[in-house]
């Protein structure tokens, strides 16, 4: 029953984000601006995204050496799937599916592999925060007042986000840093527990202690930070290359104003990122720099496609070499059948 209602709440928001992506729409004139894009720059869109992989699979590698050593291709194989398990499943299915596949192959601890998810989201949003504040100084002055206006509640979202990562920072840094205390939280739960249970929980607690290992490591915690910066900047590319594509002006500095806000609307639960990607897409191209409303309507289509629909046909096939299904990766995930690899 949870899972039907978390169902009809994400196709009810991404019917809704839709409806506004394409009201007053001009489905023709968008099709005509699809049809003159230019397919080089889509090319160098569709390249800069497959490198985005290559970059999450080597960070992650890095991530995990304190938990084990990971080989790349084997890194690179369940990104891959867990991205597209993501963009086709809902509940980011692909977030537990990832870690745990990995562990599998390579013998690690699942409970571990999964908390270097969580640094891995943290760095990501750090990332992003900071060149958008590489943006905040570049950004051309003589907005317009709904312009302004617009650009006041994007940075106040910003400032919310980082405050919101600095405190999520402390508490995992305070946790791993500090062992007995993640014990003494997890006793004070354990207590309530039956046994058996609190010796599972117990044995959770520490797995997931070693998997943030990382963060009490400063310096490898920077250098990790580090490794973030190629990556979000080939997502950048894309989003320059793609918008280039349809004719529209976009300093580069400006494609981390709009990651920053495809970051939002990807953060909307809804399948595969419909409607929040587009919309906020949109938004920051008619918005900011005055793109005809159509055109933009365009460029978020193709830029969808070019950013989810390879790395969803690539994983399905890698999902089928696994011998694994989308039905039997969805009972997976909803059901907590996943393991600790003995």
């Amino acid at each position: 029953m949870r899972q039907h209602l978390r169902t009809i709440i994400a196709v009810v928001a991404a019917a809704g984000l839709l409806a506004l992506f394409l009201r007053n729409t001009d489905f023709r004139q968008v099709g005509a601006e699809i049809s003159r894009a230019r397919v080089d720059l889509l090319l160098l869109a569709l390249v800069v995204t497959g490198l985005t992989y290559c970059f999450r699979a080597a960070r992650w590698q890095y991530l995990l050496r304190p938990v084990g050593h990971v080989h790349f291709v084997p890194a690179l194989k369940t990104t891959i799937i867990g991205f597209a398990a993501s963009s086709l499943l809902p509940a980011r299915a692909g977030e537990l599916l990832r870690p745990y596949l990995l562990a599998r192959k390579e013998g690690l601890s699942a409970t571990a592999t999964f908390a270097t998810i969580i640094v891995e989201r943290l760095l990501d949003t750090i990332t992003v925060l900071l060149l958008f504040a590489g943006y905040l100084l570049f950004a051309e002055p003589g907005m317009s007042s709904s312009q302004a206006q617009t650009f006041a509640q994007v940075k106040l979202g910003g400032a919310v986000m980082a405050g919101a990562c600095l405190v999520v920072l402390v508490v995992l840094f305070v946790l791993a840093g500090h062992p007995r205390v993640l014990s003494q939280v997890a006793s004070v739960v354990t207590r309530l527990l039956p046994a058996r249970l609190a010796a599972s929980a117990t044995k959770v607690v520490h797995a997931f202690s070693e998997g943030l290992a990382i963060v009490r490591q400063p310096v490898r915690l920077l250098l990790a930070l580090v490794f973030s910066l190629p990556l979000w900047l080939s997502i950048a590319t894309g989003i320059w290359a793609v918008t280039h594509a349809f004719h529209m002006d976009l300093p580069f500095s400006g494609a981390f104003l709009l990651q920053a806000l495809l970051v939002v609307g990807v953060a909307v639960p809804t399948p595969g990122a419909v409607g929040g990607f587009h919309y906020f897409y949109k938004l920051g191209m008619t918005a900011f720099y005055g793109a005809p409303a159509d055109r933009a309507v365009g460029a978020a289509i193709v830029l969808h496609a070019v950013s989810f629909v390879p790395v969803a046909i690539v994983g399905l096939i890698l999902l089928a070499q696994e011998g694994m299904s989308l039905s039997r990766v969805g009972s997976l995930t909803r059901g907590g059948e996943a393991e600790e690899p003995a």
